[in-house]
């Protein structure tokens, strides 16, 4: 009898955490068509003072997402999830009503400030999953994650393009009005996924980047996951940097072309993390997931680089879009070799890593691109930012590989009493 209210309660929590997730993502793809055109307005028209401060803005969320996914994470191991979840979805909804009426450039830094600290409620909506999730279905369900990016990205720039057609400050009061809808609505119905038994001491230690990711190294599977984890990430950059660029020099795409093709690559990871992964890592195991999904990706990035013609891109859209079942199976990993209360900082470790990746990645995939189709180049490779982020794919692969061959991982029941004790020991 005690486990059917439990099943009940589940499947409601986790549609409102994808809602939580999908709204997050359409809320930054509603802004991202409008930000740049307006922050060019405020320079005074100049495209290339625009640029510059476009790239700090991002940079500046960024930086603050890295700083402060561990210590959400580790807030939401002490208090629970439900409130570091609703205190950033609230944060969030002032946050874009505050860039609506920015008067100014400075009051638009205040605003990436907080959305970055708002946007690392991700690690909490994480470990969420991971609370109301068997082990054994924690891989599957993380592919929520990828399918409410995809169906973000699909409807967000879309509709933020139209909207500013109209007023460039419009996305911000929809985008507002969604988040405060959806904040309401979890103040509602949310309950709290995480028990009392598993909740731990908040400690500054395990709440900074640095301490949170060294803390890992007692599991040794979990810290070499990580290794995979930012690579993967790494790698992935070379998409939302240079694809536009690509596709436009390559392909001579115009921008609804480009819009149409990043609204494939949602649609097919939406299927395939909403959807096919509850299918393939149950009959793959998660360590086979991971290796297959990493293989698959390293090949699509090499085709991506090698394709001379647009349609050609499509295909591979289709075919590496199985690469999917990778995220998913290294989160399921990770999150099934540590206790139930270091679930939020484990997945605040992780949102660091992908900040930093956001940080670092972009201006390497760039300069890789544009130095191999500049003159100075010694051979004319358009594809370059592609083979090298196929390279990190590999060693992300290989760094998997090597992780599985240590001692494998303690199932979290075995973990739980020792940090327990650790918890009560202060």
């Amino acid at each position: 009898m005690p486990s059917a209210p439990a099943n009940s309660a589940r499947q409601p929590a986790l549609v409102f955490i994808f809602i939580t997730l999908f709204l997050d993502i359409l809320g930054i793809g509603l802004i991202v068509p409008i930000l740049p055109k307006l922050v060019e307005q405020f320079t005074g028209g100049s495209i290339a003072s625009a640029s510059h401060i476009y790239g700090l803005l991002a940079a500046l969320a960024g930086l603050m997402q890295f700083i402060f996914a561990p210590m959400l994470g580790s807030l939401s191991d002490r208090f629970g999830r439900r409130p570091v979840i609703l205190l950033s979805l609230f944060g969030s909804g002032l946050d874009y009503l505050l860039l609506a009426f920015a008067p100014n450039l400075a009051w638009f830094f205040v605003g990436r400030i907080i959305a970055g600290i708002t946007s690392a409620n991700f690690s909490a909506a994480t470990a969420y999953i991971a609370d109301i999730s068997p082990p054994e279905k924690r891989a599957a369900n993380f592919g929520i994650i990828g399918a409410a990016f995809g169906l973000g990205f699909i409807a967000g720039p879309a509709l933020g393009g139209v909207l500013g057609n109209v007023d460039l400050r419009m996305p911000f009061f929809v985008a507002a009005g969604l988040t405060m809808l959806n904040w309401f609505y979890g103040l509602l119905v949310l309950p709290e996924s995480l028990k009392p038994e598993n909740r731990r001491a908040f400690s500054w230690k395990r709440a900074n980047p640095v301490g949170a990711l060294l803390a890992l190294k007692r599991y040794p599977v979990v810290f070499g996951l990580t290794g995979t984890y930012f690579l993967m990430n790494l790698a992935h950059q070379v998409f939302p940097s240079t694809w536009v660029l690509y596709t436009s020099y390559r392909y001579n795409w115009t921008p609804g072309q480009t819009g149409l093709s990043l609204a494939m690559v949602g649609l097919t990871s939406a299927i395939v993390q909403g959807g096919l992964t509850r299918a393939i890592i149950p009959r793959l195991g998660e360590r086979r997931s991971v290796t297959v999904g990493l293989t698959i990706s390293a090949v699509g990035l090499i085709a991506y680089g090698l394709a001379t013609e647009g349609w050609m891109a499509y295909v591979v859209i289709a075919v590496a879009s199985l690469s999917g079942i990778s995220g998913p199976s290294v989160q399921g990993l990770i999150s099934r070799s540590v206790g139930a209360n270091e679930q939020g900082a484990v997945q605040g470790s992780l949102s660091s890593l992908s900040s930093v990746a956001g940080v670092f990645g972009p201006p390497l995939a760039t300069g890789l691109f544009g130095y191999f189709i500049s003159a100075s180049a010694p051979v004319k490779l358009p594809g370059a930012a592609f083979f090298f982020s196929s390279a990190l794919t590999i060693a992300a692969m290989l760094l998997a590989v090597r992780s599985f061959r240590r001692e494998p991982p303690q199932p979290s029941a075995a973990v739980e009493p020792e940090l327990r004790a650790d918890s009560a020991g202060g």
